[in-house]
C-alpha cells in the first residue's frame, strides 16, 4: 500500500511538473525584475481588481450567483482574514484556530456602537480595530507560552468562547443577534460610493482599498526588525531567544496585529450586512481561513491571497453542482496537500524548510519527513 501511494505520488509529480516548473520561473522572473516593472505589475493587479465588478465577468465566474456580492463576500473578507492570520501562522509560525473571534468582535463593534449609540461608521472602525487588538493581547498575555498543539487547542476554545458569550449577553441580542446595522456615509452622488443595500460595489471598493493598505502595512514590518524576529521565531524559537529575540513581545506583537486585522474586516462586514447573529461567525470559518494561508503558501502574501480567492470562489463557481461541489472542493484541498504541501506559491524560505525535511511547521505540529537517498525507508 505505502509503495503504491509513493508510485502514485512520483507519477502526479511527474504529470504536475511542467506546471510547477512554470510558477517557479515566473517567481524568479519577477523577484528579479527591476522596481518600475514590479510597480507596474502591481498597478496593473489593481486596475483588474477595480475592473472586476463588471457583469461581463461576472457571467463567467460566478454564472449562478450575484457576482458583486460575491467580491465583497466571501472573496475580499477571505482575503482580508487571510492576510491577517498570516501574521500569525505564516510569519511567526503560531497556530491559531480561533481566528473568527477577533473577526466576530469587529462586527459586534460595529453592531453595538452603531445601533445602540448611534456613532457613525468611520468612529467605529478604530474603535473595532483596537477592540479586537486588545482581545488579542489579552489571549495572548497568558497562553502564549505554549508552543504547536497546546496554542491551538487554547485559540480554539477562545473562538468558541467569544461566539457563546455573543449568544448569552443581552448587549449582543443574543441569539436573534443585533440588526438596524448602519451603513457608512455616503460620499456624494457616485454610485461606487453610495452605500446602500443592494449594490455590493461600493463596499467591496471599501473592502479593496482596505486589503491594500494592509499589504503594504504587513510589508514594511516584515522587512523589519519585528518581521526579522518573527521569522528567526517560526524558524526556531529557543534559538531565537537564545540569540536574544523578545521572543514573548514578538508574539504578542503578531497576535495584536493579526487581530487587528480581523477587527478591520468584521467592522466592514457587519456594515454591510446590517444584521448579525453569533451564527455568523462559526468556528468553520476559522478553519476555512487557515485553509487560504496553507493552500495558498504560508508566509508569502501572493499566495494567500491566491489561496483566498480560490477557497472562497471555487465552491461559488460550481454551485449548480449542488452538494457535490464541497466534495470536489475537498478532494482538490487533500490533493493539494498531498502533491505540493508548501502550498501553490509557497514562500522561498519554506520551499527550503520542505526541502530540508522539517516541513517549515515544526512548530504548527507539521514536520514533514523527506526520504534521504540510500536510506532505507520505515515500514
Amino acid at each position: 500500500m505505502a509503495m503504491t501511494a509513493k508510485r502514485i505520488t512520483q507519477v502526479t509529480d511527474s504529470a504536475l511538473a511542467p506546471l510547477f516548473k512554470s510558477l517557479h520561473s515566473l517567481r524568479t522572473m519577477w523577484q528579479r525584475a527591476p522596481k518600475w516593472a514590479r510597480a507596474t505589475g502591481y498597478l496593473f493587479v489593481i486596475v483588474l481588481a477595480v475592473l472586476a465588478p463588471a457583469q461581463s465577468i461576472g457571467n463567467f465566474m460566478a454564472p449562478q450567483s450575484d457576482w458583486r456580492t460575491i467580491l465583497f463576500y466571501p472573496i475580499g473578507s477571505y482575503i482580508l482574514l487571510a492576510l491577517g492570520l498570516n501574521v500569525v501562522v505564516g510569519l511567526a509560525g503560531m497556530l491559531d484556530l480561533g481566528y473568527v473571534a477577533f473577526f466576530a468582535i469587529g462586527g459586534y463593534s460595529m453592531a453595538v456602537l452603531g445601533v445602540n449609540y448611534h456613532w457613525s461608521f468611520w468612529e467605529i472602525l478604530p474603535v473595532g480595530i483596537a477592540a479586537a487588538a486588545l482581545s488579542g493581547v489579552l489571549l495572548g498575555a497568558p497562553t502564549l507560552r505554549l508552543r504547536g498543539d497546546y496554542l491551538a487547542i487554547v485559540t480554539l476554545g477562545f473562538g468558541e468562547i467569544i461566539q457563546r458569550v455573543a449568544n448569552n449577553l443581552t448587549i449582543t441580542g443574543g441569539p436573534t443577534g443585533i440588526s438596524g446595522i448602519p451603513h457608512p456615509p455616503s460620499v456624494g452622488t457616485l454610485s461606487v460610493l453610495s452605500y446602500g443595500v443592494l449594490d455590493a460595489r461600493p463596499y467591496y471598493y471599501l473592502e479593496l482599498a482596505m486589503i491594500v493598505l494592509v499589504i503594504f502595512f504587513t510589508t514594511r514590518l516584515e522587512k523589519s526588525r519585528v518581521g526579522r524576529g518573527w521569522v528567526a521565531l517560526r524558524e526556531d524559537e529557543d534559538a531565537a531567544e537564545l540569540m536574544g529575540v523578545p521572543t514573548f513581545t514578538f508574539k504578542i506583537w503578531a497576535f495584536a496585529i493579526g487581530a487587528s486585522v480581523g477587527g478591520l474586516s468584521g467592522v466592514v462586514y457587519a456594515a454591510k450586512v446590517i444584521a448579525i447573529t453569533p451564527e455568523n461567525y462559526p468556528l468553520l470559518l476559522s478553519v476555512l481561513i487557515l485553509v487560504c494561508v496553507v493552500l495558498g503558501g504560508s508566509g508569502n502574501r501572493i499566495g494567500v491571497i491566491l489561496g483566498a480567492f480560490l477557497v472562497a470562489w471555487l465552491p461559488e463557481r460550481f454551485r449548480g453542482l449542488a452538494n457535490y461541489r464541497i466534495l470536489i472542493f475537498g478532494a482538490i484541498l487533500v490533493a493539494m496537500m498531498v502533491f505540493r504541501p508548501g502550498g501553490i506559491i509557497p514562500a522561498a524560505r519554506r520551499k527550503a524548510e520542505l526541502l530540508e525535511g522539517r516541513g517549515g511547521g515544526a512548530h504548527l505540529g507539521g514536520e514533514v519527513d523527506i526520504e534521504q537517498p540510500g536510506s532505507t525507508p520505515e515500514v
